[in-house]
């Protein structure tokens, strides 16, 4: 069988802070991370191409012969099958950028040396932080496709107000009952064991991972994803929540995504329209400046174990850091890096003992340890991220 390897692609420094933390075959977008995608169509495990730092908990694993693929796209059925049927030493090309290459021997060998085969058909990829919720609802029509196929959904309660019912899925050992369940305008997918508790109106595109939660009379507007473990409520609105992250409360959250071990305090509120209308700019880590996101409505970016008091308020286009925390009264700066502690009236540095043990209890309550390899990384992050904690 052959060997797959994901790899970050140059699209990495824009999806910043989640790649802090992460490689990008890991990101949430749809119902599965891009990694789940692929291994599911590839029907086979991969391994990672990633930053030095990352691969102490994503390691390489080389054999004679990989396919390299950029796991920045997304698969689907066409370009699993070029994909598999590339040969040493070519590469698959979509304009500028490799989408994947078949390589023996040497993980450094130079991709300009290869025979390009080009295609010209449209691909889901994830080229910006913003694409995450902008692009949802295409990637959770995809998933729920390619999850659904040839199974049968859970008998959906009678209890339930129920539109399009050929469009709603729901796992094993899910709770659905007296809620609104409109398919009308895409899937809503409900996952293992998940629960939808009683007064929730949910419209698709929808997304629920396994062991999820959905509080009582909340208001969920697709395209949305809440993954694995994680808990919503409220008011939210085209959002994405990555695993195990809470979004418990009252309050508005809208065109914006959550990265893991997030919690957002009760009556917190982002907004996703700039009073003038205009196009949001966004925090770029790359740049170093505000990138145009082409978007009306763009919201909040909170990279992971980030977290927020009560009744804060995020202003239209806000980009938090990895491990921040951010409390007080009015509007913090649009860019709060990671390991900031404060609010609107300034911050100060989240010292990383404390942080770390922070992130130990939090982890501790669901019975997951933060490992030395995830200590290795929040102290990179740490470092690395002081020349934005300094200006």
């Amino acid at each position: 069988m052959m060997n797959y390897i994901l790899f970050d692609g140059p699209s990495r420094n824009d999806l910043l802070p989640f790649t802090f933390t992460r490689p990008v075959a890991d990101i949430r977008i749809g119902i599965l991370t891009l990694r789940e995608k692929w291994e599911k169509m590839l029907e086979t495990k991969t391994s990672t191409k990633t930053e030095e730092y990352l691969s102490g908990k994503w390691p390489i694993k080389l054999k004679e012969k990989n396919i390299f693929i950029n796991s920045s796209f997304a698969p689907n059925l066409e370009l699993i099958k070029r994909i598999k049927s590339l040969e040493e030493n070519q590469k698959l090309i979509v304009g500028q950028e490799t989408i994947a290459y078949f390589q023996k021997g040497d993980v450094n060998a130079e991709l300009s040396n290869f025979d390009s085969i080009e295609i010209d058909e449209a691909l889901l990829k994830v080229a910006h932080t913003w694409d995450i919720f902008s692009k949802n609802g295409e990637a959770i029509e995809m998933d729920f496709a390619l999850l659904t196929e040839n199974r049968k959904s859970q008998k959906i309660n009678e209890s339930n107000f129920v539109k399009t019912a050929e469009n709603i899925f729901i796992e094993d050992g899910a709770t659905v009952e007296n809620c609104s369940l409109n398919a009308s305008y895409g899937p809503i997918y409900i996952g293992r064991n998940a629960t939808v508790m009683e007064g929730s109106l949910i419209r698709g595109p929808f997304a629920l991972g396994e062991g999820a939660i959905i509080k009582l009379g909340a208001k969920i507007y697709g395209p949305t994803t809440i993954g694995p473990a994680c808990k919503a409520g409220g008011e939210i609105s085209n959002s994405v929540l990555f695993e195990n992250s809470n979004k418990g409360h009252d309050g508005f959250l809208g065109n914006s995504v959550l990265g893991e071990w997030c919690n957002i305090g009760a009556d917190s509120n982002n907004s996703n329209l700039k009073n003038n209308y205009a196009d949001v700019r966004l925090w770029n880590y790359n740049t170093e400046n505000f990138a145009k996101t082409g978007l009306q409505f763009c919201g909040l970016i909170m990279g992971d174990h980030s977290k927020c008091g009560i009744n804060t308020m995020f202003n239209t286009g806000t980009v938090v850091g990895v491990s921040a925390n951010i409390f007080g009264s009015g509007f913090p700066r649009n860019f709060i890096p990671g390991f900031s502690w404060g609010g609107s009236t300034g911050t100060s540095t989240y010292k990383l003992e404390k942080a770390l043990e922070t992130a130990a209890l939090v982890l501790r309550r669901k019975e997951i340890e933060l490992t030395s390899e995830d200590r290795n990384i929040l102290k990179h992050v740490f470092d690395y991220s002081s020349k934005w904690r300094r200006s």
